[in-house]
């Protein structure tokens, strides 16, 4: 009997799992993939910090910018087609998940694939939406879509969908960001918009939850409080569009309104991310941080406190622009971080397990 017993136990060990069968990775392999990061380069070779967070920590996804902040000079990431082509192969093939390559190309001013460096120029938001044209939209949508398939990016972090309540708003109005002050026009606008991005396999993402738009001032240069501007008109745009199925992605905002939460802004904010954003607006995608190295969180939390209570709120993935500072090291930070507040039970394994399977299933639909 006994000899059975052993005999079953090794088969049973020796057996390949079923089709389908889920296995759950090591516990830092999920985290790092919690991770959107930018570096410095126009190349990259082995040794990069960025390859070997590639290679040994599983980072989720990295961002490319075309200016580089801290240093004050336009040499980032971007330099002609050819090079981004080059650089973003060396990325893929390194990485040992699919990899999420993001971007910013909204269109306008706020683009990181310049005419100047070879690529088709864009319009703003703020011009499609004046003209209030979805096949206009759509067709700018692919376009741009287009060009970053031949590059092998993978997301566009766009369409803004903040209100253009207060057009003097240095972070949004100013810069046409907005398609309108419409909620209406802004849905039509950013959906046609995704519709062009999806025609390609690329994937979007909504932005700035939950609105930027009725702001007086920047949130990268400080707290942007607005509790006394904001309306509820601004959370129209997010429920129509996540009503139609169509989001991939939604990024926070680092964006305080005492109504919402009298505590923390909204990216660190339980209440406005899982009580507003998942339960009463019935969204289950990927949340997406805006740059955690911004002011308006870098000035009051520190990191671990800030990556902790991002997390804790509901947000999947974070983004550490690493332009507006530059730590090399950051990735394997918070990889350490995390890993350590799940160990002290700070965070559950199951919170990691959640935000893991909710960035792999967006990644299935993006282009391979």
């Amino acid at each position: 009997m006994r000899k059975h017993l052993l005999l079953l136990l090794t088969l049973l060990l020796l057996s390949p799992l079923p089709a389908g069968a889920a296995t759950t990775p090591p516990l830092k392999e999920m985290i790092g993939q919690m991770l959107l990061v930018g570096f410095r380069g126009l190349d990259v070779t082995e040794n990069s910090p960025i390859m070997q967070d590639l290679k040994k920590r599983n980072l989720g996804g990295v961002l490319l910018f075309d200016y580089d902040v801290g240093l004050n000079i336009p040499k980032r990431n971007i330099k002609s087609p050819k090079q981004v082509r080059a650089l973003v192969r060396k990325l893929r093939k390194a990485a040992t998940t699919p990899l999420i390559v993001a971007i910013d190309v909204e269109g306008g001013r706020i683009n990181r694939l310049k005419p100047k460096y070879g690529f088709p120029d864009t319009l703003s938001a703020q011009t499609l939406g004046e003209k209030n044209d979805p096949a206009a939209t759509r067709a700018q949508g692919k376009a741009i879509a287009k060009t970053l398939v031949k590059l092998g990016i993978t997301m566009d972090l766009a369409p803004v969908v903040d209100l253009n309540t207060h057009p003097d708003n240095p972070a949004i109005g100013r810069l046409e960001r907005s398609f309108s002050a419409d909620p209406a026009v802004v849905t039509t606008q950013a959906e046609a918009f995704i519709s062009g991005l999806h025609s390609m396999n690329i994937l979007s993402c909504l932005k700035h939850f939950p609105g930027h738009g009725s702001s007086y001032n920047d949130s990268h240069l400080g707290l942007t409080d607005i509790t006394q501007t904001w309306s509820r008109d601004e959370l129209k745009p997010y429920k129509n569009l996540i009503g139609t199925g169509s989001v991939d992605a939604i990024m926070t905002g680092h964006l305080f309104n005492e109504d919402l939460d009298p505590v923390f802004p909204a990216t660190l904010s339980f209440k406005t991310m899982t009580g507003l954003l998942r339960e009463k607006l019935g969204y289950q995608g990927v949340i997406i941080s805006d740059d955690m190295q911004m002011k308006a969180i870098t000035n009051s939390y520190g990191l671990e406190n800030a990556i902790f209570l991002a997390i804790n709120a509901g947000v999947d993935m974070l983004i550490f622009g690493n332009n507006l500072v530059y730590d090399p090291d950051i990735v394997s930070k918070a990889v350490t971080m995390v890993t350590r507040m799940v160990e002290e039970g700070r965070l559950t394994p199951q919170r990691i397990e959640e935000s893991y399977e909710r960035i792999m299933t967006l990644k299935k639909g993006m282009n391979r």
